[in-house]
């Protein structure tokens, strides 16, 4: 609720004694004095926090500093050192990289890129920016007290990762426009040879461990649509947006309605002589009314008076998402109501608050609600942010919304429901990516000539997103099972992986060992827990088309259980778990 449901009397009186105890704490030196941090901790969860939870939140509240450097390290010894390979150089590899030199393990970031950044340097569309609060959306050994916007643009958020990665002599360590081909194990050397194309040709590189952070989101899906190549104008998928595009007087087709594409929809139709948008399945809108707007000037103002204070905003936003809908996005057994609809009491709830947003929204034109509206339960599909902007553009003279399915591309345009000819100057595909295919395209052959993507098939699968049985010394950051829905920022979960590969590899190098590979049991139970707690879940009961699946129907994205358990799991590694060689 706005302002917490407080009356503006509360508010007010609030407002006052907050001032009056900041003017005695800080004094006329404008000197901190010392806070009982765990009080504080406990006050604003509002009840007792055991050791593994409190410890969880002091750690990403980080007052003492960078909470999450790896405990164990290692001597480096004139180039001796074992060495890694992180590939890629977004928000995962730079974590992992820093974390890498903590440990004092030599590596090497390789980056098909020409620059830093990831998927915040590779989608530049209009109106592409962060869906969580920015302050949670960082690193938590990089707190910044200048975010413009409460959810930034993604020239901010590039530029952020850039300035970790300058920082920490991540960028001084990579080699940008590389791409990994393939990589090997060679079971002789207990090392990887890694086949390399690059400005300098193709090129091996042998390591003694990799770890891919190339993330989900990173190989665009394009749809199979008969005549896609027919179309005689100008299409694109919305990450490969062109430069300088200019949309004035254009007939624009955009196909998908996805995250992106309603970012970026409102702009085209702010330029567009006619916009028209075909949407397969419509999406649940969370309303945040500050989804596009600036930090107010006195909250930034505090951040800079006041000693630490961004740390406890950062907590608290933290706090508020960390469990989220959670529980409201798992099955309950007396729930007796149609699945399709919802899969609890609170889960229906849920459906029908949004529901009225929608009615709300789109109160002029109820001619528009029945597209607009779900047909399955809160939580199948990925949430979109709306602060109003979605009823607005669709509501303009010059949109059209189109829920027909599509037939096919011709030269002039896109034809759909058997009959209808939508011309079109561009076609712009908002399709999203190929989120099951991981660690795609490149050829991963481990122990015995296992190939990674033969024992995958369509169901990827790593213990705690990392490991994977008969790939030795190779991890993954957010690999298969870590996409956070609705419950925190995948940085904490980077961060968590990324200290827990550091931690095992200068573990398993500082005691004298090769490789590390973990155990099929270990794996196969994990696996097996994931798939059972997923399949309670709305995003897996419901039938909906969702990029949380993939090819045959498993949820290999998703993160079903609650943050601490990922923390815990992560907090210390555990040799007993693998086959150390």
């Amino acid at each position: 609720l706005p302002d917490n449901g407080w009356t503006p009397e509360q508010i007010s009186l609030a407002r006052t004694s907050a001032a009056d105890g900041l003017e005695r704490a800080l004094g006329d030196d404008n000197s901190a004095v010392a806070v009982d941090v765990v009080s504080i901790v406990q006050w604003m969860a509002g009840r007792p926090l055991d050791e593994p939870y409190l410890a969880m939140l002091l750690e990403e509240l980080a007052l003492s500093g960078d909470e999450r450097a790896p405990r164990r390290r290692i001597e480096r010894s004139d180039g001796e050192a074992p060495v890694v390979a992180v590939i890629g150089a977004g928000m995962s590899g730079i974590a992992t990289a820093h974390r890498l030199d903590q440990a004092g393990i030599d590596y090497v970031v390789l980056e098909k890129n020409a620059d830093i950044g990831g998927t915040w340097l590779e989608n530049r569309y209009p109106g592409c920016r962060v869906d969580l609060p920015n302050h949670v959306y960082s690193y938590s050994n990089a707190q910044r007290t200048d975010w413009p916007h409460h959810h930034s643009t993604q020239d901010v958020l590039r530029d952020y990762f850039r300035s970790c990665a300058d920082e920490w002599d991540v960028t001084a360590n990579t080699r940008f426009g590389v791409r990994v081909e393939s990589m090997r194990w060679d079971e002789d050397t207990q090392q990887w040879t890694l086949s390399l194309s690059g400005p300098d040709g193709p090129d091996d590189l042998k390591v003694n461990a990799v770890v891919s952070a190339v993330g989900q989101l990173n190989r665009p899906k394009m749809p199979d649509i008969d005549g896609r190549d027919n179309f005689a104008g100008l299409a694109f998928h919305s990450s490969a947006w062109p430069e300088d595009l200019d949309l004035t007087n254009k007939r624009v087709v955009v196909i998908g309605t996805g995250a992106s594409a309603m970012q970026f929809i409102p702009h085209v139709a702010a330029q567009a002589a006619h916009l028209t948008v075909c949407q397969r399945t419509p999406a649940w809108l969370l309303e945040r009314p500050v989804y596009h707007e600036p930090i107010s000037e006195g909250l930034t103002e505090l951040f800079d008076l006041l000693p630490d204070y961004h740390h406890w905003y950062r907590l608290r936003q933290f706090w508020q998402i960390h469990h989220g809908a959670l529980d409201a996005l798992r099955r309950d057994p007396a729930w007796d109501g149609p699945l399709e609809r919802a899969v609890s009491p609170m889960n229906d709830l849920m459906r029908e608050t949004l529901t009225q947003y929608l009615h709300d929204q789109f109160a002029e034109r109820p001619d528009l609600l029945d597209q607009v509206v779900p047909d399955y339960p809160v939580g199948a599909k990925r949430f979109v942010l709306d602060n109003g902007i979605w009823a607005e553009t669709l509501m303009r003279d010059n949109v059209s919304l189109v829920t027909d399915p599509i037939d096919e591309i011709t030269s002039d345009g896109v034809v759909t429901g058997g009959a209808n000819m939508h011309e079109a100057d561009v076609i712009i595909y908002g399709t999203g990516f190929d989120a099951s295919r991981f660690l795609t395209p490149m050829k991963v052959i481990g122990r015995d000539g296992a190939d990674l993507h033969q024992r995958w098939g369509d169901d990827a699968r790593a213990y705690l997103g990392m490991a994977i049985p008969e790939f030795p010394n190779l991890f993954c950051l957010y690999g298969p099972n870590t996409n956070i829905v609705f419950n925190g920022s995948i940085i904490f979960f980077s961060e968590c992986a990324a200290r827990y590969v550091a931690e095992t590899l200068a573990t398993v190098f500082d005691e004298g060992h090769r490789s590390i590979e973990i155990k099929r049991s270990v794996w196969e139970s994990f696996v097996a827990d994931i798939d059972d707690r997923n399949a309670e879940m709305a995003w897996g009961i419901s039938t909906v088309s969702s990029w949380y699946k993939s090819a045959n129907g498993r949820i290999a994205q998703n993160w079903p259980f609650p943050l601490l358990d990922y923390w815990t799991a992560t907090r210390q590694p555990d040799l007993e778990q693998y086959v150390v060689t």
